[in-house]
């Protein structure tokens, strides 16, 4: 990659969790000594950003561009040896500075949750980007690495100890605390928008195959539908589940991994991912109550005026997030359950510190952003479309659990 101005620049600084991202930034830079910018379209909200970072003596450079015109995107990656970006709805604001990373041979990651965008941006820019050696790699927040990198962690598990991957893995969300920001509710906004007018946009979010490779879209895996009325028994871990909201966009990106690695999973592999109440009656109402308010919330959400309603008057607003003391007392913790051909089960525990829509996906971006620069020479894919664990793999669960308050552990199996 030719000489560059910059490290690491992050794109979309301003808002909740670009300022929470451009802060875990500059203080892992500063340690590194890697050269940072942080970048936006307002100059000013820029410098107030940069006046409150860690090392904000003038070593933090600043770049004001538009995400709506492909020459200023152009030159914000020609800039950069990795662009970060938290400009979501990525649908809407994301496309041309992808566009910009693939051409310049920028690596490049960032948080969406946007499948559909995701298919489309690998559709238009993968031969680019394998062109040029530019690395992309999207949802390297809260989704989809913990998922992602955790079925990994247990299927390198399952291989050491079996010598067989486990041809089925559900992943399981015991623990959930935390907000969400405006940009998470915008981009939840706008795909309710899209289900109004993209006509492909309902069979893609079915498909729980559709990130991955044009030839490699079929397996046993059933439709991923987002809140059914389904809740489930876990003889596992006996305690029912329950439908979680991001279960189809994690999943989805597990099964692109299995694809685009060669299929080290299998290509029975079978993966589901829910939350989890707990056992007997209450567990069973516990679980049903949610779902079925999952379920209203989707509804009202599919409904123009109620969806105005909510956006008014419930929903943060773009810049918005979740105050400091919910960000730091925060927390999560998923359980992976695997069974192997022969019907052994192995598990895993991921727990992570601070609220997971914001701190932990901060620190978990900080830390992919870095393991992009500073890990370049160990990666061993080349250029192209990427997930997080097909990408970093190893490299990326050794940084966020030594600097993003992770933990990655087997757990008793009995």
């Amino acid at each position: 990659m030719p000489n560059r101005d910059f490290d690491i620049v992050l794109w979309g600084a301003t808002g909740a969790t670009g300022r929470r991202a451009a802060h875990h930034l500059a203080r892992r830079c500063g340690e590194s000594g890697l050269r940072l910018a942080i970048g936006g379209r307002n100059r000013q909200k820029l410098e107030d950003v940069r006046t409150n970072l860690p090392g904000a003596d003038g070593k933090i450079g600043i770049l004001v561009g538009d995400s709506l015109d492909p020459a200023s995107m152009q030159d914000v990656a020609a800039k950069a040896r990795v662009v970060v970006s938290t400009v979501g709805p990525f649908a809407l604001y994301g496309s041309n500075l992808v566009e910009a990373c693939a051409q310049n041979g920028t690596h490049y990651c960032d948080l969406t949750a946007e499948p559909q965008w995701m298919r489309a941006m690998i559709d238009a820019h993968d031969k680019r980007a394998r062109e040029t050696g530019a690395r992309i790699v999207h949802s390297c927040g809260h989704d989809s690495i913990p998922s992602d990198l955790g079925v990994q962690f247990l299927q390198e598990a399952a291989a050491e100890r079996y010598g067989v991957p486990c041809n089925r893995i559900a992943t399981r969300v015991t623990r959930m605390k935390g907000g969400f920001s405006g940009g998470t509710a915008a981009s939840f906004l706008n795909a309710m928008r899209l289900r109004d007018t993209d006509p492909d946009f309902s069979a893609l979010s079915l498909d729980p195959y559709a990130l991955c490779p044009e030839d490699e879209r079929d397996g046993p895996d059933g439709p991923d539908r987002m809140m059914p009325i389904q809740i489930t028994w876990d003889a596992d871990l006996k305690a029912w589940t329950k439908p979680y909201f991001m279960g189809p966009m994690n999943s989805k990106v597990v099964r692109r991994t299995n694809a685009i690695m060669a299929y080290p999973y299998g290509r029975d592999f079978r993966y589901e991912e829910t939350g989890l109440t707990r056992g007997g009656i209450g567990g069973w109402f516990s679980a049903m109550g949610s779902t079925l308010f999952g379920r209203l919330f989707l509804i009202a959400m599919a409904n123009p005026a109620t969806r105005g309603f909510l956006k008014r008057k419930v929903l943060p607003k773009s810049g918005e997030g979740p105050s400091k003391e919910v960000r730091e007392s925060g927390s999560y913790e998923i359980v992976l359950v695997g069974e192997v051909p022969d019907g052994n089960i192995l598990k895993a525990r991921i727990t992570g510190k601070g609220d997971p829509g914001v701190r932990s996906t901060t620190m978990m971006l900080t830390e992919a952003a870095l393991c992009l620069a500073e890990d370049a020479d160990k990666i061993a894919v080349a250029g192209g479309f990427w997930t997080p664990a097909s990408a970093m793999g190893a490299l990326l669960r050794d940084r966020i659990t030594t600097h993003a308050g992770m933990s990655f552990e087997l757990i008793d199996s009995q």
